[in-house]
């Protein structure tokens, strides 16, 4: 990648590799010029037919490309360009006529992140290329940070997670009297230990999961599963945690529930999170809802609960990671702000969605929706 860095004289700037796609001589030979005067390596394509078969072995870091190029579609190609290298998408400027506003909005609204105008200002030209590769470079270093925190995440909730296994065996085995007799003051210490080791592991698998998740290595088994049966066996699950708080989930079920390849565990993750959010943000006693929808095209699954809902200004933000709204858990219960972001991108992996609603009788609706076969 092209390194720019900034000084208090001057830019300071090492060679880096610009292609140029366009047909026109007038607009290649001065752009070339200018910008091998700057150091660069600037490489031309002619055509668009042949940036499509451009499979470089050193990827540029810039693209400039004129929208009037001959090809099928300039924007199509440009989206190509911009995504078929190796490593993260590389820039494209357009090159537009300056009198066409078109062509610079469509430009910017399909892959393109900046304009330059004909005629050329070329002082002008100098000051973008270097600007969107100083961000370039600064894009690089922020996705290379980004990934060592991720493997940082992954290898500390790692190592944390065997001690943590332990000490809860542990637990049971002191619970158990296996090591002599326990009072009920050391049963009631022994059980605290064990619940908050549990409530410990279970947030370092989260942070494992998202660790996995942020590094796009999510891999799915699917295979054919009766949705009907999924869904029945996690509610039937879900049922004890409930009843701890004088709760009930009611299944509505649809007999007619297709049968899906998925990823059978996953999904039933996404159940479980579903189900016991629903009891943990619902009032003791209270009566938590489970049905099914189906059309021609689409299978959901709505989860309602009994809670307050979540607030509308708050919605956008609920399936990002780390984000909780104002609302809090009715029995004190833990809450990470990790489990919805896990549903979201295990949702988006089997080409489904989830969403909330606030139901027209109090409580949040949360559906999760997956595609039918054609």
């Amino acid at each position: 990648m092209t390194l720019i860095t900034s000084t208090p004289q001057k830019f300071i700037v090492k060679i880096g590799k610009i292609l140029i796609v366009a047909d026109d001589n007038s607009t290649v030979h001065p752009l070339q010029e200018v910008l091998s005067a700057e150091g660069y390596e600037v490489v031309t394509l002619p055509s668009g037919a042949v940036a499509d078969d451009y499979h470089p072995e050193t990827v540029p870091d810039l693209i400039l490309l004129d929208v009037k190029v001959e090809c099928a579609s300039v924007f199509d190609l440009c989206r190509a360009l911009k995504q078929s290298h190796r490593g993260d998408p590389v820039p494209v400027i357009c090159l537009i006529s300056d009198s066409d506003s078109e062509e610079v909005l469509e430009a910017l609204a399909t892959a393109g992140i900046d304009c330059l105008s004909k005629p050329f200002r070329y002082h002008e030209v100098r000051a973008r290329v270097h600007l969107h590769l100083i961000n370039q470079h600064k894009l690089g270093k922020l996705n290379e940070a980004d990934k060592a925190k991720n493997l940082l995440l992954c290898m500390a909730a790692h190592d944390l997670r065997n001690p943590l296994v332990s000490i809860r065996a542990l637990t049971n085995v002191l619970r158990a009297g296996t090591v002599g007799v326990v009072t009920l003051e050391q049963r009631d210490l022994l059980d605290t230990v064990y619940d908050a080791s549990q409530s410990m592991l279970n947030l370092v698998n989260e942070l494992l999961e998202v660790s996995v998740l942020e590094a796009g290595k999510l891999n799915l088994t699917p295979n054919p599963t009766p949705l009907l049966k999924l869904v029945t066996a996690a509610v039937k699950l879900s049922n004890a945690t409930a009843a701890q708080k004088g709760s009930y989930i009611a299944w509505q079920p649809s007999l007619s529930l297709p049968e899906l390849s998925i990823d059978k565990s996953r999904i039933m993750q996404v159940l479980n999170n579903l189900l016991d959010n629903a009891v943990k943000f619902s009032p003791s006693g209270s009566m938590i809802t489970v049905r099914s929808e189906l059309t021609s095209s689409h299978c959901s699954i709505i989860v309602q609960d009994q809670g307050p809902g979540v607030p509308d200004e708050e919605r956008a933000r609920l399936f990002k990671i780390f984000s909780r709204t104002s609302v809090l858990p009715t029995g004190g219960e833990p809450s990470t702000g990790v489990g919805l972001f896990i549903c979201h991108k295990i949702m988006q992996a089997h080409a489904g969605t989830i969403r909330v609603e606030n139901a027209t009788g109090g409580g949040a609706a949360f559906r999760i929706t997956f595609p039918l076969p054609a």
